[in-house]
């Protein structure tokens, strides 16, 4: 529950000996499919959530504990998954335990200590020299994170203290923990507003207590960033991630040049799917979806990433290999990036049907092979505040979840009968800057590619673009653009 923010984060944690003793320590950190209990987002407390495993030792002196393992796959939907997980996760602490030993041995060291030491040193100085550039001073934001279906919304309130090359960040004042799955723990808050301080500052840096020594932060005990026990925690992204965002909303006027716009893949889109075969074997999956990523002051915003969160969007043969659902689609959504100088990254839309119900005609299941009702989870966001553009950009467009054409509630589960569609829409990045100041030639390519219309080229951006041709009438433009 403390560790990564939310139960299906399992982490394996090893010692490295070398000649005798230990020397070090290496972790992995797996998301796993399934954890046992509920998988909707508005579980009331941790234990609707899944399996609670404490700390205790999965080897003993080299032997698997098979009780222990044995107890949690008689706890989980995806038992074979685990399995194979669990032990990915042990070969992963061992490959990197027999790399620091080779590097040992090739370097003639008996200790990691003086080496460590030395890193971590120079990534401080490095990051403090980083904080220093930022003009001293107190920073406030106040955000609004949505509450999924009826839920209400999430007051978020931050200050950024910067003093020398040292930052404090203070969440007085945020919403008190809520009674469904969005919580978040206190490491897990501070994990993304450190993100935002490196991302935007420091970047190229590795990230070890170096890094982490300037910047330091205040998250009352019993708030929405700082639950306590048993707090549901298991859409935990729907309110953590936002947190880089908030961080980089409060900078923005002493670092413009240093954050993003707001961004759709924030928080990741995660979908969680439970099924069964045709012969009543029960399928269990999971997909993540990204949105359009903000624009920088140098940059449009990258397509369909999922940011600030570290993963990729689930490819379609995942899903359909994994479970009875058929992707019909997948594809960019035109004008869904905001205008600006720099345009926001462009959203997608993903549209799934659960195969049968559909008569006798029907090729893939005829009625007597139905699999059966299909339930699905949502951990997401943005249906209600699109991404923010910032400095004169314009929003992103709307995330939007539909079944059979119809908005659906995101806050529960989602039951799919045979031949229903269900359409996950994500949200486009926030666009910074002038959309005015934006190349007329970036913008034509815009329209070539299918990221903008012809006719957002011209409302959003004063772009003419000739409907036959699709290439740019510059005369027009800088007339229309003169006129503004």
């Amino acid at each position: 529950w403390l560790l990564a923010g939310h139960l299906n984060d399992v982490c394996v944690w090893s010692p490295i000996f070398f000649k005798g003793r230990p020397v070090a320590f290496t972790a992995c950190v797996f998301h796993h499919t399934d954890i046992g209990g509920r998988t909707a987002s508005d579980n009331r407390d941790v234990y609707a959530e899944g399996l609670y495993i404490p700390l205790t030792k999965l080897y003993d002196a080299g032997k698997l504990n098979e009780s222990l393992v044995n107890m949690i796959r008689w706890n989980v939907r995806t038992a074979t998954e685990f399995d194979g997980d669990i032990r990915s996760q042990v070969a992963a602490n061992h490959i990197c335990s027999q790399k620091i030993i080779e590097m040992m041995e090739d370097e003639g060291l008996d200790t990691l200590d003086d080496l460590a030491d030395e890193i971590i040193d120079r990534t401080e100085i490095s990051m403090r020299s980083a904080i220093e550039k930022i003009t001293d001073g107190t920073y406030a934001h106040e955000g609004i994170i949505e509450g999924a279906g009826n839920k209400p919304d999430i007051p978020i309130k931050l200050t950024v203290k910067v003093d020398g090359s040292n930052i404090h960040v203070d969440f007085d004042g945020t919403s008190k923990q809520v009674n469904w799955g969005v919580n978040v723990v206190y490491n897990f808050t501070y994990a993304y507003v450190f993100m935002a301080i490196k991302s935007a500052f420091d970047p190229g840096i590795p990230i070890n207590e170096g890094a982490i020594r300037p910047i330091t932060m205040t998250a009352p005990e019993g708030t929405i960033v700082n639950c306590t026990f048993p707090a549901a925690v298991a859409a935990r992204m729907v309110v953590g991630h936002f947190m880089t965002e908030m961080v980089f909303n409060a900078l923005a006027k002493a670092a413009p040049d240093n954050i993003i716009a707001g961004s759709g893949g924030t928080p990741a889109q995660t979908n969680i799917f439970h099924g069964s075969f045709a012969n009543g074997k029960p399928w269990h999956t999971m997909i993540i979806r990204g949105g359009g990523m903000g624009a920088s002051s140098r940059f449009d915003g990258h397509h369909c990433a999922i940011f600030p969160a570290n993963g990729a969007n689930t490819p379609v043969e995942i899903l359909e290999s994994d479970t009875t659902m058929i992707v019909e689609s997948r594809g960019l959504i035109e004008d869904s990036g905001g205008p600006g100088k720099q345009r926001g990254g462009i959203g997608r839309q993903m549209i799934i049907r659960s195969p049968g119900g559909e008569g006798k005609d029907s090729e893939d299941s005829p009625s007597e092979n139905d699999p059966g009702t299909t339930s699905i989870a949502v951990q997401a966001g943005r249906y209600i505040y699109p991404p923010d553009g910032i400095f004169g950009g314009k929003d992103g467009s709307l995330a939007k979840y539909l079944k059979n054409g119809e908005n659906a509630d995101p806050s529960g589960l989602t039951f799919c009968d045979p031949g229903d569609r269900i359409s996950f829409i994500s949200a486009g990045g926030g666009g910074y800057g002038d959309p005015f100041e934006r190349d007329p030639e970036a913008v034509e390519r815009d329209v070539q590619y299918g990221y903008v219309s012809i006719e957002k080229a011209k409302q959003d951006y004063g772009v003419i673009i000739d409907p036959d041709s699709l290439a740019l009438d510059l005369e027009a433009t800088q007339k229309l653009r003169g006129n503004k």
